[in-house]
């Protein structure tokens, strides 16, 4: 993986820094580990090994006389000593890329940033945001993570999460992105053959399409079809996108995102006046994360596309 530090002296830590004064190289590994929460994430990112990153660390603590890191639980936490040096590598690490500008004098950012989503906002709202970043800032790399789970409490290898409903995380900053909404759609086809539903009531005959209910991690996606309990499982699957195709091919009712199930033509959505659930994406990110530059340029990206899509995101009948 390429790697988004600035770059790290490999034999600096076998000198002492001067008394009171921290070396800009053990700056730069508080820096990374205070991003990351973890010594291996961090020597990964700088290209050196674990033990040159616990060195390190102990030379700038004894620098600095106190502790700049503490233990948590799946990694690490910066103390108060900690923030304060770390805003110090923070003006040590903007300098130096400072350094680096394009023709025009303007300042390149460059580095990997990456990111946990859903299938349906990785593919229509976080790759788009990674297209445009990558138009402005060539030598940012976005690395785009699938899933649907709820957000880690460590957040290890990775700079920014999407979840669905509001999170519960510590040492971390949440906040909604919007809003989204799910219908009820069935294929053309499959209306056509089984007769569309006039009433909640008629829902019971007709089977479902969702997510497998016992692999489903996200509480707001499990309640989301409490107002169907009469009707059967069809196809089911932890990925949104095969919800959509079995849909469309007529497996059932499918219980989707509107953003994504209005794009086909063959798929139409019924009772859309007594069926709509509303949820919310959130992001999640440490604050250290954030004021990265090149972090700070996606999480914008993101933004932008989100405000374009709002009215999409709520569906046709939002």
């Amino acid at each position: 993986m390429t790697s988004n530090a600035v770059c790290i002296c490999k034999d600096a830590g076998m000198r002492p820094a001067s008394a009171g004064r921290p070396s800009a190289d053990d700056l730069l590994v508080l820096l990374a580990v205070g991003r990351s929460g973890r010594f291996v994430t961090a020597a990964e990112e700088l290209g050196i090994n674990h033990t040159t990153i616990s060195r390190r660390i102990a030379a700038l603590e004894q620098t600095l006389g106190g502790r700049v890191l503490t233990r948590v639980t799946g990694g690490w936490e910066l103390t108060d000593l900690g923030k304060e040096a770390l805003a110090a590598a923070e003006a040590v690490e903007s300098a130096v890329k400072s350094l680096t500008a394009d023709a025009g004098g303007d300042r390149l950012l460059e580095g990997v940033v990456r990111i946990s989503a859903t299938d349906g906002f990785s593919a229509y709202i976080a790759a788009p945001a990674a297209a445009e970043v990558q138009r402005r800032h060539p030598k940012i790399a976005v690395e785009i993570v699938a899933t649907t789970r709820r957000a880690s409490q460590q957040r290890s290898g990775l700079d920014l999460e999407v979840v669905v409903g509001e999170p519960q995380v510590h040492r971390a900053t949440a906040t909604r992105l919007a809003d989204y909404s799910l219908g009820l759609y069935g294929s053309r086809e499959y209306l056509r053959e089984h007769g569309t539903p006039a009433t909640i009531d008629n829902l019971a005959e007709h089977p479902l399409v969702y997510f497998i209910d016992s692999m489903l991690q996200v509480d707001d996606l499990d309640l989301a079809s409490s107002f169907v309990p009469a009707m059967r499982e069809s196809v089911t699957s932890t990925n949104v996108f095969v919800h959509v195709e079995a849909t469309r091919a007529s497996a059932g009712l499918g219980l989707l995102p509107c953003f994504m199930a209005d794009r086909h033509p063959d798929l139409v959505r019924v009772l859309a006046d007594s069926v709509t659930v509303t949820l919310g994406y959130w992001l999640v990110a440490r604050k250290e994360t954030l004021r990265r530059p090149e972090v700070s340029a996606v999480v914008d990206a993101i933004h932008a596309v989100v405000a374009d899509l709002r009215p999409t995101l709520l569906g046709r009948h939002g």
